[in-house]
This record gives structure tokens, sequence and C-alpha cells, in this order.
């Protein structure tokens, strides 16, 4: 009879969680077919199972957090605006909390001494990732720079690293960035006087250059090899950035991933066969230049890009360097998507907070004047002297970091961090935005002070300083910060140095964030631009 009982405790239990998780989980809003088809496939197939693995206390000191729910554990009471939900539990429980999400144990770090201790002392053992089904969708099962894991992830770095963001090879694309940036500052000179989307025109400008240095035409100012086949490719994006920080059921309770409730696998793979196809035609294009011995691989000075070098390691015999056609993919993929986003994404923040703050703009393009020159335009040597525009970038950075939580690692076997023991296996978060607002760490830290940064040479992005981690630390860092850094300074150099901006007088200003993967604004950036040099061949 106490059996009874406690099964019969234990499924209404299981009943009252679903009940919950289905009505407050923000993502089955207006999708009752969807939430139905949840609670049916739960009950009918999951439940002997589900109460069989219902929690089982560890006997281990778990970090602090709050209770959940049998099975879904804490999903429930979780809402959109994770950011501020992680810095109240921060308040609450300590530097490190724990939340059980699904099956999952998932561990929030918070503190800049934790940090440290997970991206440098504990560093391989948090190295790991543990995907989610849409990322292993768009990633070829994994096979990229991003979600790898270990020896596989150290071999396709390094080709990364060595083959595309190197400082000779960044240095050998300069013609590709300038030939773009001087295109942008055309394009908006077109423009002058009416709306532009800052968004729009800095992610254009990001991808020509991306895809020059991957595949493109060697020879600056001929057109890419993929012709128009990237026309819509900001909403392809835009739309795999939406579905990678998408909630996934899947995900938190893998037995119902096959079902694919939400449909988010299907979603991501569409997204995938657009851009595999791209690829595919590329790929295939340069082989059979190739084997026509035609120019187009190598340029005059026999530079020659990534597709073409990792085509020649495809051949190689050595299984430290070789790469198949799918890894070739997924590493074009890596640059293609996580390059252009984040540089258009972090250039419409600056611009913004730029627009907003008319002192710091004048400063910008007062320092702009001094060191370019009203008579002359912006090249990449005057970077160096930039200070305050490199200061207000790293301001941007700190208040609106692109990625708040960075990319989550996976611990490879239990370990210790602040006294509270990481179960192997264990998902574990950076709170980069919690770090970067905390007033233990910033004074004032929801203002806007770019000066904060000119005071000490401390500040870069190679994550050795724990207050400052907009692209992470120890050794899953972003391998794309040179390129980015180099993108940003002279986009924005460029716009602020060759136009004057307003804002448009019938369209609200504001700065609140779309919480994701990417933290972008909730509302696209909209200026106009007007001519701010004085000879107007400087736009041609």
């Amino acid at each position: 009879m106490g059996n009874l009982c406690q099964i019969s405790s234990i499924f209404t239990l299981l009943l009252l969680s679903l009940e919950m998780f289905i009505s407050w989980s923000w993502w089955f809003e207006g999708h009752s077919q969807v939430r139905d088809k949840v609670v049916r496939t739960i009950l009918t197939v999951f439940v002997p199972t589900l109460l069989l693995l219902w929690y089982k206390k560890s006997k281990a000191q778990l970090p602090p957090g709050p209770y959940g729910l049998p099975i879904v554990g804490y999903l429930p009471f979780l809402r959109s605006n994770v950011q501020e939900k992680f810095i109240e539990m921060a308040h609450k429980y300590g530097p490190i909390f724990c939340l059980q999400l699904g099956s999952k144990l998932h561990v929030v770090v918070n503190s800049m001494d934790l940090v440290k201790v997970v991206t440098h002392d504990l560093d391989q053992t948090f190295a790991n990732r543990n995907p989610k089904l849409s990322a292993l969708t768009i990633s070829y099962g994994g096979l990229n720079v991003v979600w790898s894991n270990k020896a596989y992830w150290r071999k396709m770095r390094r080709i990364l690293v060595s083959q595309v963001m190197s400082n000779t090879n960044l240095n050998a694309c300069q013609t590709f960035r300038t030939h773009e940036v001087r295109k942008m500052v055309n394009e908006v000179y077109t423009k002058t006087g009416t709306k532009v989307n800052i968004n729009e025109i800095a992610f254009e400008t990001e991808l020509n250059v991306v895809t020059s240095m991957l595949w493109g035409n060697s020879k600056s100012g001929e057109k890419n090899d993929c012709g128009d086949m990237l026309d819509g490719f900001r909403e392809v994006e835009f739309k795999i950035v939406q579905l990678l920080g998408a909630p996934n059921i899947s995900d938190f309770i893998p037995w119902l991933s096959w079902f694919d409730l939400q449909g988010i696998q299907r979603e991501m793979h569409k997204q995938w066969v657009h851009l595999d196809k791209i690829f595919d035609n590329i790929i295939e294009a340069r082989i059979t230049a190739n084997a026509k011995k035609m120019e187009g691989a190598v340029d005059e000075d026999g530079r020659k890009d990534f597709l073409q070098i990792m085509l020649e390691l495809k051949d190689q015999t050595d299984t430290l360097s070789s790469l198949n056609i799918d890894q070739i993919k997924a590493l074009l993929m890596d640059m293609v998507v996580a390059a252009t986003d984040t540089v258009s994404t972090m250039v419409e923040w600056v611009m913004a907070e730029i627009l907003n703050h008319p002192r710091i703009m004048r400063e910008v393009q007062d320092e702009l004047t001094e060191v370019v020159g009203m008579n002359n335009i912006v090249e990449e040597s005057h970077m160096v002297k930039l200070t305050y525009l490199d200061a207000v970038i790293k301001e941007t950075l700190r208040l609106h970091p692109a990625t708040p939580f960075l990319i989550p690692r996976c611990t490879d076997e239990t370990s210790v961090v602040g006294g509270y023991t990481i179960p192997k296996g264990s998902i574990v978060y950076i709170n980069v935005w919690g770090i970067h607002h905390d007033p233990k760490n910033w004074t004032n830290p929801l203002e806007f002070k770019p000066e904060r940064f000119i005071k000490s040479g401390k500040w870069d992005y190679k994550g050795n300083n724990m207050e400052f981690l907009p692209f992470g630390s120890g050794r899953r860092i972003c391998p794309g910060v040179p390129l980015a850094e180099k993108m940003l300074m002279y986009i924005l150099a460029s716009l602020l140095h060759s136009f004057e901006w307003s804002l448009p007088k019938d369209e609200e200003f504001e700065l609140s964030h779309k919480f994701a993967n990417v933290t972008r604004k909730s509302k696209p950036l909209i200026a106009i631009p007007f001519q701010r040099l004085p000879e107007t061949s400087l736009y041609f």
C-alpha cells in the first residue's frame, strides 16, 4: 500500500510538473497543438522511463541553487530574460550556482575568481562542449571549431588559426578589407540624407571580406566565385542564430529528441541545406578549376585562399592535417556565420551608443580629424592611433557582450570549483553579462563611460583580465578575435569619419536587448548619414 501511495504521489507530481511546464514555458506560447502533442507523448511513451530515472540525490556537495520539479527541473520557471534572472540568482546564491534543467545539470559561474579556475586552472577539464541538437545539425555533426571536442578540436583550431587568422595571412588580405570598406562608404554616400540600416551595411561588408579571404578570387575588386548565391544570406544567418538560441525541449529531455516536437531541428536542417548547396557549388567549381589549372586560387604574389589550402590538405595522407569535404565545409560554416554575425551586431551596438551620446560622438570624430585629416580617408594604418574609438568599442562590448554566457562548456570529469563538486557532464556557463555589469568590478556599471578603458593599458581581448571577457578566455577563447578587432575598428572609423549621423525623428530610439546566443538590439538601428568630408572625390 505504501508503494502504491508513493507511486501515486510521484505520478501526481509528474502531472503537476508537466502542466506547469507546458503552461509556463515561453516557447509554447501560441502553439497549442505542439503543447498537446508534448503532453501525450510524455504520458503515453516516457512516463515509466522518466519515473525510473527520477531525481536521485547526490552525496556530493553541489553548488547551491533553486529547487525544481520532477522530470523538468527548473525549466518552467525560466523566462526569456535569462540574463536578469541569473543576476538575481547570483545575488541570492553567490558566485556559483546550479539548476537542474530537464535531465542535465547546468552550472553558472559569476565571479572573476571562479572564472579563472574554469578557464585557466582547470581549463582542460572544462574545455569540452555539449552541443545542442540544432548546433550539431548546422555544424555537420560537430565537425567545426565551435562545437567540437578535445583532440579533434585542437586539430581544427590549429588549421583555422594558422591558415586564416595568422598575422601573415591577415596582413596579406588587407586589400580585401580596404576594397570592401571603401565600397561600403560609397554605398552609404549614395544614400545621403535617407535612412540606413546599420546592421545591414556592416553585415554585407564583413561578409564580402570573409568570403574573399575564404574562397573569393584573390585579385581585389573582382567578384567572388559564389556570384549571387549569397543573396539573402543575412536572413538565413539570422534564422540560424535564432534557432541556436531557441530553447529546445529535446535538448533538456533527450528521450524526446526523436520527435522534434518544436520543429527546431527540421527548421535548422532547411538552413543547413541552403548553405551546404552553396559550399558544394563553390568547392566543385574550385576542384574543376584546379583540374584544368585555371587561375583564381592563387594571386599574382602566390598567395592561396583558405579553400585552396584546405583542398590541398584533403589530399594529404597525414591524419593530423588531412581533411575531408564535410570538415572543410564545417570550417567554412564557422567563418561565414560566426565572423559576419558578431561584427555586424557589434557595429550596430557601437553606433547606437555613440548616437545616444552626442559628446562621445564629437570626441570620436575630433580624434579621427586629428589622426586621419579631413582631406583624407581612413586607412588601417590609422587604427593604432585611434585610442578613444578603441575605448568606445571596448565599453560597448562591456555593456553589450556579443555572447552573454559565451558558448557553454562541458566537464569531462568530476571537479571541484569554489569548494563545490561539479559532476562530470555538467554544462557550465560563464556569466560574462553578470561580470561586466557587477558593481564590484565596475564603478557605475550601467553608465556608458569609454574613459574607463583609457586610464589603464591592461585592457585587451586576450581573456587574461577576468573583469573583461567579451570573447572568452582560455583555450576556448574565440579564434576569430584578430579579424573581428580589425573589422570593427575599420568599419566604425570609416563610417564616423566620412559621415555625420542623426536619428530619424519619426522613429523611437531605444537600447533594449534581445537575448539569445547573441545579444542583439530589440529594434534595428536606423540612422541618416550626411556628407562630412569636404571633397566629394573621397567617397569614390
